[in-house]
């Protein structure tokens, strides 16, 4: 069995954590999170607890940056340079 795309694991993380009533595969990969699915400042707190946890990496204070968490795409990024560091 192929391993699950980070992109459709952070899609599954958002709709999980954030309670979205869609399905993950709806949520599309280059729309921005804020203005089309309305993460707001609580939204993107639950996100950083749940990428930590998700894929086992830390997200220090000093490197969270908002642009990592405006897509999927830039979530799944983010998560790849991280894991690439070592977590």
């Amino acid at each position: 069995m192929a391993e699950e795309r980070i992109e459709d694991r952070v899609k599954r993380l958002i709709v999980t954590r954030l309670f979205l009533k869609l399905a993950p595969e709806a949520i599309e990969e280059n729309k921005s999170l804020m203005d089309v699915y309305g993460v707001d400042s609580v939204s993107l707190l639950e996100l950083v607890v749940g990428a930590e946890e998700e894929f086992g990496i830390t997200i220090p204070d000093e490197e969270f940056d908002l642009k990592h968490f405006q897509t999927v795409a830039s979530l799944a990024a983010f998560v790849r340079a991280r894991q690439a560091a070592g977590g």
